[in-house]
């Protein structure tokens, strides 16, 4: 099963990428994709309400920490899984979510 590996930190204390935690889930073969993103100030959020569009310049709330990349990864269960985000960087110094993927 896939399951999204969601990196949540402070991004005013972003430092260097850790690129050992990536290739460690290439070579592990567990790996399906993922991405760094940009700072949360350059988000927009779009919501429909009473059918008219929204659309906010920046992150849909404050919070302390923000979304700040992301892994997609190819493990048997969710205990592998949760192995996995024990072993991200961002669990140190933020918050690691795991979430499984809806088949399609």
């Amino acid at each position: 099963m896939d399951y999204v590996v969601l990196i949540y930190r402070d991004e005013s204390k972003d430092g260097e990428v850790d690129c050992a935690y990536a290739a460690a889930v290439v070579q592990a073969g567990v790996m399906q994709g993922g991405q760094k993103l940009q700072p949360s100030a350059t988000a927009t959020t779009v919501a429909i309400r009473e059918s008219e569009r929204l659309v906010t310049d920046g992150p849909f709330a404050e919070a302390g920490e923000q979304l700040g990349g992301f892994f997609v990864l190819k493990c048997a269960d969710l205990d592998e899984a949760l192995e996995w985000a024990a072993r991200c960087p961002g669990a140190s110094h933020g918050t690691v979510e795991v979430r499984p993927v809806m088949p399609t």
